[in-house]
């Protein structure tokens, strides 16, 4: 069995000398190891549960408590009884032999083949089932058992990915790196897990100390609390002396005292978010970014306006809250051991906003009862995941279909009306609330400036990212997106969003920093090197690598310590390519051209269709003058996965330099078409073309891909040149006035003004 339990000595000695806690503290000096700094040791919920039997009371048979268990007849709520469920021309086929349960479906070559279920994985809305592959790979079925009551469409079979065609050699077939268990499901369904992944060996040999997520998930390993529980507390404990009250006149409670610690929410967010994990030791407690790095409010993950798109799970859209803003934390309206909610409706939300002002159908203009009268109908509308599975949106947001109107953003009045538009929907609202939000500023405004890059993205953004009042993870989002063109008061916002009291804040900004050049980055970014936070220290790491040279020798200590840390983060996710990749990358910036190249060769074996691999490596092959190396291993790419538009760019600019214009454009084209709100593309395929004499389809190019994107800096700088080139003067001059009004900063606009309005 290769998933199994950690040995633990505490386990035994807690078993053996913990009858109740007045016991155990009696025997604390004969237990306590001899050692001045005793460590503690996972030692199993069943033990918590002999001084806390209330809270593992409603623990138990909750969804953390059933997270994952392993398959039997009490378990197992699918059926077995040789049911068969048949997609993508493949029929699976569920039956149980010799007390064990199985399934006949495609395997990893594609061919019909007979797996048994070790696990099951979840219990509500639905359960999926585990499967053991060699190399210790532990695979989740994608074809998952729908445990709703049939009344609800519910007691089927059914997959997960319904309108697709996945089969074997997609990454997201059930035996695919999407759907490993070790990888990217097990560190949130079960207690300390070590994913023990052998890089030299490409194998796993996966442990965990619980198989479900039980007490010391959150509250930390427990051995020395369990024998001395007055003399050691826990690292995560629940705040006592916290009440929301309502002051004299006050319709909302307010929190007394203010909430400083965010220890709860951050340890929630361990699971409760879409985050990357850089670390395997997460301390109960600690700050989120020692061990992981939150997604933003991307595009494809989030709305512009924040509104949850792709599965995200609750954090992101909390941090959005004026509920976070309040002091909320998740307690306030979930029972943290039995994760269900404290009250049922609006009387969950009743406990800070008074129900005679906010439950009542002068609220919300729907008769009680009826939809539209929850609250969680209008400020949580929820979105569907994995098929069945809705989810609520925790930014608790007013819904503002002008908003809806002018970005294209959902809302939760028409997507009750679904009959409806935004319009109609907008002129409801503010029937209703005259003195409301409609036509007031949102941050989606601006965010969506910058994802579309409208004419006015930089002052939009740069005022986001210093508005003290808007949410941190707004705030970082805005840093982001200014960093995807930089320029002197991009980079001056930057440099001062590293002074921020908040770690979401500086990691983006950070993370900017890469944009800008080295001589400027050095001196903001060296006291990072040394800071509390992990995820702190590993971005000044790698941003600072092509100054190494230039550190004195105390600096190189601490940059040498803090890349150490950022090697080990990367190999800890090398069964996946992407911590290859990033190993790759500093190697090539410290000139190890050959171990630079081997990370990258087994980057595209761990995931072939992931296109990034063969880019860097061809990069490193042209860098290295190996330009017909580069142009096939790019062919290679492109025949890996068609549908990534950055084989098609990276060959296509290959094909140009080989004098291979047609073919080159072809290429370009096809990754314009593959991601058309990518301006850098566009921009690209139009200097293209000017520089192998298409010159008049260039322009005609440059202009529709200016009027999709205003305010993309390069296409105008480009549109003004050529133009100049060109003898339209007149037209030169206009863009180029166009430049500097993009950014005053800009000393190559100013330049070619200059030199556009000089007499000839």
């Amino acid at each position: 069995m290769v998933i199994k339990k950690r040995p633990c000595a505490a386990l035994i000695c807690c078993a053996l000398l913990i009858g109740a806690c007045d016991a155990a503290k009696d025997q604390k000096a004969a237990a306590l190891p001899e050692r001045a700094a005793p460590v503690a040791e996972f030692i199993g919920g069943e033990i918590c549960a002999n001084c806390h039997p209330e809270e593992a009371a409603r623990w138990r048979n909750s969804h953390h408590d059933l997270a994952m268990q392993v398959a039997d007849e009490a378990t197992v709520l699918g059926d077995f009884d040789a049911a068969e469920f048949t997609y993508n021309d493949a029929t699976s086929e569920f039956f149980r032999r010799d007390g064990s349960f199985w399934v006949r479906t495609d395997g990893p070559d594609g061919a019909l083949a007979e797996f048994r279920i070790t696990h099951t994985f979840g219990i509500e809305p639905l359960q999926q089932y585990l499967v053991e592959l060699p190399a210790g790979r532990v695979q989740a079925l994608s074809t998952a058992w729908d445990t709703r009551p049939t009344s609800q469409g519910g007691q089927r079979w059914f997959h997960l990915y319904p309108d697709e065609a996945i089969d074997s050699a997609d990454p997201l077939h059930w035996t695919g790196i999407f759907q490993s268990w070790n990888t990217s499901c097990a560190s949130c369904h079960s207690t300390n897990l070590r994913k023990n992944y052998s890089v030299a060996m490409d194998s796993f040999a996966t442990t965990f100390s619980s198989i479900d997520v039980d007490c010391e998930a959150c509250h930390g390993p427990g051995s020395l609390h369990a024998l001395a529980p007055a003399d050691v507390p826990m690292l995560l404990q629940a705040e006592t002396d916290v009440r929301w009250l309502f002051e004299e006149g006050a319709s909302i409670a307010k929190r007394i005292p203010a909430r400083s610690p965010q220890a709860e929410i951050e340890t929630c967010a361990q699971c409760h978010s879409r985050r990357g994990q850089i670390d395997e030791e997460i301390d109960a407690g600690a700050p989120l970014l020692d061990a992981f790095r939150p997604a933003l409010l991307d595009t494809g993950l989030y709305h512009a306006d924040g509104q949850i798109q792709d599965e995200v799970y609750v954090y992101g859209s909390f941090l959005q809250s004026r509920m976070h803003a309040a002091g909320v934390s998740c307690s306030d309206c979930h029972n943290p051991h039995s994760a269900r909610l404290k009250f049922e409706g609006n009387a969950v939300c009743g406990q800070c906003h008074l129900a005679s002002t906010y439950d009542v159908s002068t609220h919300s203009h729907h008769e009680t009862g009826a939809p539209g009268s929850q609250c969680v109908d209008c400020h949580m509308p929820a979105k569907t995941y994995m098929v069945v599975d809705p989810r609520r949106d925790h930014s608790f947001r007013v819904p503002r279909p002008d908003l809806s109107a002018e970005l294209g953003t959902p809302n939760a009045c028409t997507g009750c009306h679904e009959d409806q538009v935004n319009g109609w929907a907008a002129g409801v609202v503010a029937d209703w609330f005259p003195a409301g939000r409609t036509g007031t500023a949102h941050y989606g405004q601006a965010l969506a400036a910058g994802r579309n890059w409208a004419s006015d993205r930089a002052p939009r953004l740069l005022t986001l990212a210093a508005n003290p009042g808007a949410p941190a993870i707004v705030r970082a989002t805005a840093i982001s997106l200014l960093s995807e063109q930089m320029d002197d008061v991009a980079l001056k916002a930057t440099i001062d969003a590293l002074q921020s009291n908040s770690s979401l804040i500086q990691l983006a900004a950070l993370d900017a920093l890469s944009n800008a050049p080295i001589q400027r980055r050095l001196e903001p970014v060296l006291p990072f090197l040394h800071h509390s936070v992990r995820a702190l220290r590993l971005a000044a790491a790698r941003q600072l690598v092509p100054a190494r040279s230039e550190l004195r020798q105390a600096q190189r200590i601490e940059f040498d310590n803090a890349l150490e840390e950022y090697r080990q983060s990367q190999a800890f996710n090398s069964d996946r390519a992407e911590g290859r990749l990033n190993l790759a990358g500093v190697l090539l910036e410290l000139g190890d051209y050959s171990a630079a190249e081997a990370a990258l060769q087994a980057a595209i074996e761990v995931e072939p269709y992931r296109v990034a691999g063969y880019v860097n490596l061809a990069d490193l092959y042209r860098q290295s003058g190996r330009e017909s190396d580069a142009q096939s291993i790019l062919s290679a790419a492109v025949e890996a996965n068609s549908e990534d538009p950055a084989g098609h760019f990276a060959l296509g600019l290959a094909l140009v330099r080989s004098g291979q214009v047609d073919e080159a454009l072809q290429q370009l084209q096809r990754a314009v078409e593959l991601a058309p709100d990518a301006p850098y593309y566009q921009y690209v395929i139009g200097i293209a073309q000017n520089s192998t004499g298409y010159q008049q389809q260039a322009l005609r190019t440059l202009v529709a891909a200016h009027a999709r994107f205003p305010g993309y800096r390069n296409i105008v700088f480009a549109l003004a040149t050529i133009n100049r080139d060109a003898g339209n003067t007149d037209e030169a001059l206009r863009y180029a006035r166009k430049l500097l009004a993009l950014s005053a900063s800009d000393s190559q606009a100013l330049d070619l003004v200059n030199a556009l309005q000089s007499p000839q």
